[in-house]
């Protein structure tokens, strides 16, 4: 199963960007989108392509709802399993 979490567009040069999902940076390639796609806009990513835009509102929701979820999973001990859960969507 995969989970696409929205990441924010920091950098852009090209058909390449640097994206930002809890503090972790990555390049990811921006080809299958329109290149109306700018530094501030959220991203979902698979597989290093950005395959969709998503509003900043629902980008902040769901990211908002990871964080809870990562929060309930420490509290549960599973945590360790699935990352550190570091980071903030507040950001």
């Amino acid at each position: 199963m995969c989970l696409a979490v929205p990441s924010l567009i920091v950098g852009r040069s090209g058909h390449m960007a640097t994206v930002d999902v809890f503090g972790a940076r990555k390049e990811v390639c921006l080809e299958l989108l329109s290149d109306d796609i700018q530094v501030g806009d959220y991203v979902l990513v698979h597989a290093g392509f950005a395959i969709q835009k998503v509003e900043k509102d629902e980008a902040m929701d769901t990211l908002q709802l990871l964080e809870e979820l990562t929060e309930i999973m420490k509290d549960s001990g599973k945590a360790a399993a699935c990352g550190n859960g570091q980071g903030s969507a507040t950001q």
